[in-house]
């Protein structure tokens, strides 16, 4: 293995593991109809290097799947949600080029896709899919979700321009 490999693939493991010890710190509020997971911050290194949502995403799965009230579900559903946002926000790279666009366009691709959650949520809580506490629970996920993204957006743009964060 050469080493950039080895450097990438041991920034991953560190990433995951951040995100992990990040969820942990704010368990009593990482999980449930309200989600503050700091750790999900973490989401905007993607769109300073596309090569990092694996260890965002194995964080999210590790929590998960270790961690979470959720089981299984959890993994599937919190996984896959995470997959599926990183993965709009790398492809985004191509067709929109200024960091802070990318920035918002996560924000909101996150937020939005919150709704897998909320279906987890209702699996889960037994809460028909489409009901009145479906769509509060998916407003209180998309807004949890939208506010520490929101905030920590700004912050990771400033660390990127002192720091190099698309090479870490």
């Amino acid at each position: 293995m050469e080493k950039s490999k080895t450097h990438m693939l041991v920034q991953n493991a560190l990433i995951a593991s951040i995100y992990v010890v990040l969820t942990l710190v704010v368990a009593p509020v990482a999980q449930g109809p309200i989600q503050f997971r700091v750790s999900e911050s973490l989401n905007h290194l993607v769109v300073f290097n596309k090569k990092l949502m694996w260890g965002v995403l194995s964080g999210v799965i590790f929590f998960n799947l270790f961690f979470s009230d959720g089981g299984l579900l959890d993994v599937v559903f919190g996984g896959g949600q995470t997959f599926l946002a990183l993965a709009v926000v790398a492809a985004s790279e191509k067709w929109l080029p200024d960091v802070r666009k990318r920035l918002v366009l996560n924000v909101v691709v996150f937020s939005l896709s919150m709704v897998l959650i909320a279906i987890m949520l209702s699996l889960i809580g037994n809460f028909p899919i489409g009901s009145p506490y479906f769509w509060a629970v998916y407003g209180s996920t998309a807004l949890s979700e939208a506010i520490i993204m929101g905030v920590s957006a700004p912050v990771m743009y400033w660390l990127s321009r002192h720091t190099p964060l698309a090479y870490v």
